[in-house]
């Protein structure tokens, strides 16, 4: 009797070493494979940091090119960046280009608002290279005059001038107009002498400031 209960203790021994053993593989192998788990996560993680700080250094050296451009710009297409961006306007805020179109290059008559047919085929121009960016740009239409009349009368007369342009790019080109905004600045900005007739011409001006 009491060699069987050796014997059985010694089997009930044994099984429990089996199980233990069995028992302590599964253990590590579950380690193990949390482990390769954490590994990944963290190899995804330190992936996502990199592609962060690329973003980051991308966003630094665009935000770095676009100040360097508007630095270089006209007074007034700083100036109709800030109202675009106060409105509400801009998507990005960022400025594109802008386009002048003067007296001597497309013949705004003295003291006429009129589109000629050479102030028509600089917008066609200038429509078709909008439209080849192929973004929702905001435009800022300016409208300039020289210094000969009133003060009031200039102002009126920038604004006609501005919204003619702002009514050609719509009805023809299609362009929307709540992306566009006329605007006149009278005689206040010139860019020449209005002591010469050259000069006044220069002046006499509708500038668009294209914006993204």
């Amino acid at each position: 009797m009491k060699r069987t209960w050796v014997v059985l203790v010694v089997v009930v021994g044994v099984a429990l070493w089996g199980t233990g053993c069995a028992t302590k593989e599964y253990v590590q192998e579950q380690v193990a494979q949390a482990q390769k788990v954490t590994e990944a996560k963290i190899s995804e993680v330190q992936k996502q940091v990199e592609a962060t700080q690329m973003d980051v250094a991308n966003l630094k050296k665009s935000d770095a090119e676009q100040n360097a451009k508007i630095a270089q710009l006209s007074d007034t297409a700083k100036e109709a960046l800030a109202r675009a961006e106060e409105a509400g306007k801009l998507a990005k805020g960022k400025f594109l280009f802008e386009v002048t179109l003067s007296d001597d290059a497309v013949h705004f008559g003295f003291n006429k608002s009129d589109l000629s047919a050479e102030a028509k085929a600089a917008l066609d121009a200038f429509a078709q290279k909008v439209k080849a960016e192929n973004k929702n740009v905001y435009i800022e239409v300016q409208g300039h005059t020289d210094s000969i009349g009133s003060e009031k009368y200039n102002l009126e007369l920038g604004q006609a001038r501005a919204d003619a342009v702002v009514r050609y790019l719509n009805m023809q080109h299609g362009l929307p107009l709540h992306r566009m905004n006329a605007i006149s600045y009278g005689e206040y900005k010139p860019v020449a002498d209005n002591k010469t007739a050259e000069g006044r011409a220069k002046n006499r001006r509708v500038t668009l400031v294209v914006l993204e």
